[in-house]
């Protein structure tokens, strides 16, 4: 079925609705030291094969050092780009992925429980990570990382208070 648009309607649908609100910019800083420290050893094993002199200076060490540099610079932008919520009425909508989009939607209804945690350098840059536990098995946790503390605590808050109004 197609709107006036000529756009599908879920689509159409899907437009008029409000747009994502986007992470924290300090999250872009977080990813790029966490992708950092992912790419550590192969830093380290650059330099030893480099000692090896095997090849002429700097031909190993130079190539991988330039390579890890470029990704740690524009992987971590893109994927903070990627990301994003929506907080609805009765849910909640994260969207996430560069090659693989995920689009998830909590129903209020199903939330059991929620955690506000910061890890060390998360709390450097005062931003925090939501973490909903939903009824069920499978998907039963869902994360959205990358928010300043006050908005993290916000929308537990916020959730909170939809979940005890709904149960009385």
């Amino acid at each position: 079925m197609e709107s006036e648009t000529g756009l599908p309607v879920e689509a159409a649908q899907q437009g008029s609705e409000e747009p994502l609100t986007a992470l924290h910019p300090n999250h872009a800083k977080v990813l790029r030291i966490a992708m950092l420290l992912s790419f550590t050893p192969f830093l380290a094993g650059s330099l030893v094969l480099e000692s090896a002199q095997l090849l002429p200076p700097g031909a190993i060490a130079g190539s991988i050092w330039l390579v890890v540099a470029w990704l740690i610079m524009v992987l971590p932008w893109r994927r903070y780009q990627a990301c994003g919520y929506r907080m609805g009425p009765d849910r909640l909508q994260i969207v996430r992925g560069l090659l693989f989009r995920k689009d998830t939607i909590v129903p209020f209804g199903r939330v059991q429980h929620i955690d506000v945690a910061k890890g060390p350098v998360e709390r450097y840059f005062g931003l925090a990570t939501l973490t909903l536990h939903t009824a069920g098995t499978h998907n039963a946790s869902v994360s959205l990382p990358g928010l300043a503390e006050p908005d993290a605590l916000s929308i537990r808050e916020t959730i909170g208070a939809r979940i005890r109004r709904d149960t009385l």
